[in-house]
């Protein structure tokens, strides 16, 4: 495979993985808003932008954090080059781009979700019609993730692909787990608290993890378990543990159709190391955002391993 088509097919899959992720953030962020006053709204989307990456780039445009000019940025902003928006029609223009890579299905399924958003979110968006746009958008990440499933070959495409999708939904679930912890929480005095156990809650919502929480953890809800779930269960797909399984398989298939091992190889055993044979207790006892962090440092090295040793062109 040539590397530009490997590097379209990677970033495409990110891009919608991406583009999903920030749709399940806004969401939590809008229940989070309506159930509290003006300035704790405006904090619970001050810690989007953060987790985003976005606050600079809003607050060049904006005084105010105000819940419809936060999502209207986000979402579709000519000033965001990071809007969804965006993110879809670059996943749309690697998928035109590597057409002969990807089966029909695939094509059609991100093509007619970039229409359909672009046709969507062609005017601001506003408090009614947010939902149906936040919606929209997981729906058709979700079509096009499920057409390459049920159709695409598993062979090296299908791998990058996969590596894609999970690079960017670790990266995103333990970013959520930082913001949470680090900026949500007003101070140490509110753990516990009603507030504390709200944005717990909020944080499960935005992972698509709050109903499979609670069938394995009925009646609880407290930092550290919520922290296992999400960070050590290899049942939940949003997990780091079952991220990290899923591209150790993918890597190791690449290698072994490649026959031989790369840099990125090393990289991944590297982060195993520092997820395998680790309890709650451990990543508590070093610190959840020091843990968090240095993933965060880990997984964008594997990423750039990964992009070296399979020869991706920008």
């Amino acid at each position: 495979m040539l590397g530009r088509v490997a590097h379209g097919i990677f970033w495409m899959y990110r891009y919608l993985e991406r583009a999903e992720n920030t749709a399940r953030l806004l969401a939590a962020g809008q229940r989070m808003a309506l159930t509290r006053g003006d300035e704790m709204a405006y904090q619970e989307w001050k810690s989007i932008l953060t987790t985003l990456g976005l606050r600079q780039a809003y607050e060049s445009h904006y005084d105010d954090y105000d819940g419809p000019h936060v999502c209207d940025f986000v979402l579709r902003s000519k000033h965001n080059s990071e809007s969804v928006l965006s993110m879809v029609e670059r996943a749309r223009t690697n998928a035109r781009a590597c057409r002969s890579a990807i089966t029909a299905e695939v094509w059609e399924a991100v093509n007619e979700g970039w229409m359909t958003l672009r046709d969507l979110l062609a005017r601001p968006v506003r408090s009614s019609n947010l939902n149906m746009s936040l919606a929209a958008i997981r729906r058709e990440s979700t079509l096009a993730r499920g057409a390459s499933h049920g159709s695409m070959l598993r062979n090296e495409t299908y791998c990058f692909a996969r590596l894609g999708t999970f690079l960017e939904r670790a990266d995103n679930t333990a970013r959520i787990l930082d913001v949470k912890y680090y900026l949500l929480l007003p101070s140490l005095s509110y753990v516990g608290t009603p507030l504390d156990t709200g944005q717990w809650d909020n944080i499960l919502r935005a992972l698509a993890a709050e109903r499979a929480y609670r069938w394995l953890n009925a009646g609880r809800m407290d930092a550290r378990s919520i922290a296992d779930f999400l960070i050590l269960d290899e049942r939940f797909p949003r997990s780091l543990v079952f991220c990290y399984s899923d591209m150790r398989g993918n890597l190791a298939e690449l290698a072994r159709l490649h026959g031989a091992e790369g840099r990125c190889h090393e990289a991944m055993r590297e982060a195993d190391l520092r997820l395998s044979g680790k309890t709650v207790e451990d990543i508590f006892d070093q610190g959840l955002h020091q843990f968090v962090l240095e993933f965060i440092a880990g997984n964008q090295s594997l990423a750039g391993a990964i992009a070296e040793d399979y020869r991706f062109v920008s």
